[in-house]
């Protein structure tokens, strides 16, 4: 691409405006592409023209041959111009009248102009064809015909652009003196004069005689001047006012010549030229298309459209100086001495051309210091402005360079003169800008008259500066308006940087990490199936940051964001989604083969995992160590990114629950699960509206007599399709959440309420109801609703037992302190406490040992393998030993079996609850129990571990699987 290219001109016709709106008359818009101000006349427009060209020739043809006979070519003459004047009169009028009309006084003095003109040739007829005699002179239609011009001089004033300062007004009346003055010396010597001094005639006579030619001299003049004056607006309706009383005049000079007013009779051939003004004047203000002024605009885009009318207008003084010279010199040639009028009017004519010269001088000595001030204003202005302005040749060549170019560019503007535009542009840029500029000098000017340009231009230091440039045409070439906006720039390109990281670590936030997820699975990458996406948890840091703070907390996590960067290869992206919450992106490489894939993002997974895993050192010399899960999930043929990520992320929530600190991959059924869990906490929030719980009993015995002790109150949900599902199905979905809350409230009321119910009827056996730690922490649930609860319905101290689960004390959601304090008011209330999951590892041994508590419950994981394992039973054997220590009561849960009843009796445990007695029971079944208050205790059977005959149920509710 060569330099000169940069701001070649466009071929004319490349592009170009459309034409504007039609004029207030109503005109149709003119066809695209003309020029404004110049339209083609529409089909009715050439129907007229046509018709007006053929009325004003069979006029023409028949003045040409007499019209056959004299009356006709009388009444033609005279009453035949009288209605052409009357059709132009009601024209003129009818226009004037419409609504939004420009100049409409000076329509109305042309109706008026027109209606003298058609009274006065009425008058000549009546005396010629009716009253069959010749016109007096003068009579009523001499003054018809003397008001026809002054109207008509007036409206044209109207018509005229006024000038501005009172120098114009002269101007203007001058230049009317010049022309007027020149046409009456000329026309003095040719013919007034002698009609002036014709012997014998009167006064009046004479000046009737001259009166004519003396009005249509001043009306020439005016229609010549204001030639040169005329408004834009509507100009071919002007135009055509014009030459129609041109040609009225024309034919008035033509009819006061001695030669031809001799001869002279109504019908003739100079009659067709008054016939043809007055219907062209009728014509004017309909039969042209007419348009309203285009503007400044406009008018700048062809500042030389009129060249030669400048031209004539400058002229003007020298030709009427020269028309006085040459009827001064007829006169010398023809012999005869120097007319005094002749004289006098042509020393008026110099004396105004010395006058308005002498204006024109001082108006041009005024323009000329207007504009040297404004010069010198707009140059300091250029100089003083911290914005370079540059003017390009059309070769591309910088032609003028402001003295900003040091301070801006580091290079004196000298320097840059002469040289080529595009040398500055840093070449990557220079494409962008050719085409730009291109396409700017393409463009239309009034519609685009500038346009806006940024690029990087050389500075004298060598380096690059980010420069935004204003560009606008200049005689075939470009103005550059530039400054330096490169620290904007930065300012931007941070500010997009921190709209795209995370502040912490720098990496990528999760606005980033899914648009390049989003690049990765478009392109030619969107059939690669080895792409992945890896979702990172760090486990137990929020343990970091509750123990030892937000500060420590931020400092793991810049280490494991920087150990993630780190880990990851050179075009795969690192981010933080937030929180702890980490991804990576792990571009495929091209590989088909779904199990090699798999592998090898395994691979980098675990990896990953092992790194994130090792032990971090913050805030000074601690040490803490936090683990990893991971989800991964693969890129598939015409998945979105939203969809892939949702897919690592539940694959990484299942990491989570299966242990944490370990791998998963996606598989479909996590989805399934999902939306599974999500219709199941749909219908819970149902079923907690509608009621489907119902709470069931399941008897706690006492293994040395059989008798019940007590009954745990548990929860099921009998949906409407009948379906029971156990509190591990619905609770799952529902953990944590209000439902679980309002769930927890229920049951505990309901509890109390039957359980008080059970004790009116001589029912005694306390109840026990599972609570959280949360939940018994939980504002929801404060202290005095339960106290509230016991008094409302009566139950007797120690008929409520509140059994702890979660009871971890390593658990930072729970505190330890305010649970015991809250535990002791319970147990002030005559509520007893038993520790749930005893003997499940040291959570609750640690919990045992800070808890007021008053019964042990054992693990359904000891119970459970109890008869087959000498271990657990060894374990077994000294839990119980530890609660009888302690004076403790024992629960063993899950005994299903007649030989676990014998185990647990004979290592000391008080009591039972599972299937070997019995299974959850409503209230109906569990009131008949009581009644009965005795299950039958197995006997000395020996225990063996290959023996498991089954349990017998004792009247349970079933609990169908689910």
């Amino acid at each position: 691409m060569s330099t000169a290219a940069l701001t070649a001109p466009v071929a004319p016709g490349a592009a170009g405006p459309g034409s504007g709106p039609g004029a207030g008359s109503g005109a149709p818009v003119p066809g695209r592409g003309r020029r404004p101000g110049r339209p083609r006349p529409g089909a009715g427009g050439v129907l007229g023209q046509v018709g007006l060209g053929l009325v004003c020739g069979g006029y023409a043809t028949g003045a040409a041959v007499g019209w056959g006979s004299a009356d006709l070519a009388l009444v033609m003459g005279d009453f035949g111009l009288s209605a052409a004047a009357l059709t132009a009169a009601v024209s003129c009028f009818l226009y004037a009248r419409g609504r939004g009309r420009a100049f409409r006084p000076a329509w109305y003095l042309f109706a008026f102009s027109s209606f003298m003109a058609a009274a006065g040739n009425a008058v000549w007829g009546w005396y010629e064809v009716v009253l069959r005699r010749g016109v007096p002179s003068p009579s009523a239609a001499d003054l018809c015909f003397l008001l026809f011009a002054p109207p008509a001089i007036v409206g044209l004033l109207v018509l005229a652009k006024k000038p501005v300062t009172k120098a114009g007004w002269v101007c203007l009346g001058l230049d009317s003196w010049l022309i007027g003055g020149s046409l009456l010396t000329l026309s003095w010597s040719l013919a007034l004069a002698h009609t002036a001094y014709v012997p014998g005639e009167s006064v009046a006579r004479a000046a009737l005689s001259l009166a004519y030619p003396l009005l249509d001299i001043v009306l020439v003049s005016m229609v010549l001047a204001l030639h040169f004056r005329r408004s834009h607006f509507n100009r071919s309706a002007v135009h055509t006012a014009i030459a129609a009383l041109a040609l009225t005049v024309l034919c008035d000079a033509l009819f006061t010549s001695p030669l031809l007013r001799e001869h002279y009779s109504s019908g003739q051939l100079l009659d067709a030229g008054w016939f043809a003004g007055s219907l062209l004047l009728a014509y004017a203000p309909w039969g042209v298309r007419r348009h309203v002024d285009p503007g400044p605009a406009a008018r700048a885009r062809h500042p030389h459209s009129r060249p030669l009318a400048g031209s004539l207008a400058a002229l003007t003084p020298y030709l009427a100086a020269a028309v006085c010279t040459l009827s001064i010199l007829y006169n010398v040639v023809e012999g005869r001495s120097v007319d005094r009028v002749v004289v006098l009017t042509g020393c008026t004519v110099v004396l105004a051309l010395v006058v308005r010269q002498g204006i024109m001088l001082l108006d041009n000595i005024a323009l000329t210091h207007e504009l040297a001030q404004k010069e010198n204003h707009f140059r300091s202005l250029v100089q003083g402005s911290s914005d370079v302005i540059m003017i390009a040749a059309p070769t591309g060549i910088l032609r003028y360079v402001s003295p900003a170019a040091a301070g801006v560019y580091g290079r004196e503007a000298e320097e840059l003169i002469g040289s080529e535009l595009a040398s500055l542009i840093h070449p990557e840029d220079l494409g962008g800008v050719v085409h730009e500029v291109r396409r700017f000098l393409a463009a239309p000017p009034s519609e685009e008259p500038t346009t806006r340009i940024e690029c990087r231009f050389r500075s004298g230091r060598g380096d690059w500066l980010n420069v935004e440039s204003t560009v606008n045409r200049h005689q075939g070439g470009l103005i550059f308006n530039s400054r330096d906006v490169t620290e904007r720039v930065r300012l931007q390109a941070q500010l997009r940087h921190n709209a795209e990281h995370d502040p912490l670590t720098d990496l990528p936030n999760r606005a980033l990490f899914t648009e390049r997820v989003r690049g990765a699975l478009s392109g030619r990458r969107a059939t690669d199936i080895g792409t992945a996406v890896l979702f990172i948890d760090l486990d137990g840091f929020k343990a970091v940051n509750d123990r030892l703070g937000h500060q420590a907390g931020d400092e793991l996590l810049v280490q494991a964001g920087r150990r993630l960067q780190e880990s990851v290869r050179a075009g795969d992206t690192a981010a933080r989604l937030g929180g702890d919450e980490f991804a990576a992106l792990i571009l495929g490489d091209g590989n088909r083969d779904r199990a090699d894939r798999e592998c090898r993002v395994a691979e980098i997974a675990d990896r990953l995992r092992a790194t994130l895993s090792q032990p971090y050192r913050v805030d000074g010399a601690n040490e803490v160590r936090v683990a990893a899960s991971i989800g991964v999930a693969f890129a598939e043929p015409g998945i979105s990114a939203g969809d892939l990520l949702r897919n690592a992320d539940l694959a990484m929530y299942r990491a989570k629950a299966a242990g944490k600190d370990r791998v998963e991959l996606y598989a479909p059924q996590m989805q399934a699960e999902v939306v599974r869990r999500t219709e199941l906490a749909t219908r819970l929030r149902t079923a907690l509206h509608d009621g489907e719980f119902a709470l069931l009993h399941q008897p706690v015995v006492d293994l040395s007599t059989g008798r019940i002790a007590a009954v745990a109150a548990q929860a099921r949900w009998r949906s409407a399709q009948g379906i029971l599902f156990t509190p591990a199905e619905f609770l799952r979905v529902a953990e944590d959440g209000e439902r679980t809350a309002e769930l927890g409230r229920r049951l505990l009321e309901e509890a109390v309420e039957q359980a008080a119910e059970r004790a009116g009827i001589g029912h005694r056996a306390p109840v026990t109801v599972r609570l959280s730690a949360r939940r018994l922490l939980d504002r929801s649930l404060p202290l005095g609703s339960v106290e509230s609860l016991l008094t409302r319905h009566g139950l007797p101290s120690g008929s409520l037992i509140v059994e702890l689960a979660d009871s971890d004390p390593r658990d930072p959601r729970v505190s330890f302190d305010e649970l015991e304090q809250r535990l002791a008011a319970l147990r002030r209330l005559g509520v007893k406490i038993a520790l749930d999951g005893f003997g499940s590892g040291h959570a609750a041994i640690n919990a045992l040992r800070r808890l007021p508590v008053d019964i042990l419950k054992l693990d359904r994981g000891l119970v459970e393998g109890i008869v087959e394992s000498a271990r657990l039973r060894k374990i077994t054997s000294g839990l119980l030993r530890i609660a009888g220590d302690l004076g403790m009561q024992s629960v063993a849960d899950g005994v299903d079996m007649p030989e676990q009843v014998l185990a647990l009796r004979s290592m000391g445990c008080t009591h039972g609850q599972g299937m070997a007695f019995s299974g959850p029971l409503d209230e109906y079944r569990l009131r008949r129990a009581l009644v009965r208050d005795e299950y039958p205790l197995p006997g000395a059977v020996p225990v063996s571990a290959g023996n498991r005959p089954p349990a017998r149920s004792h009247g349970e509710t079933p609990v169908p699987p689910t």
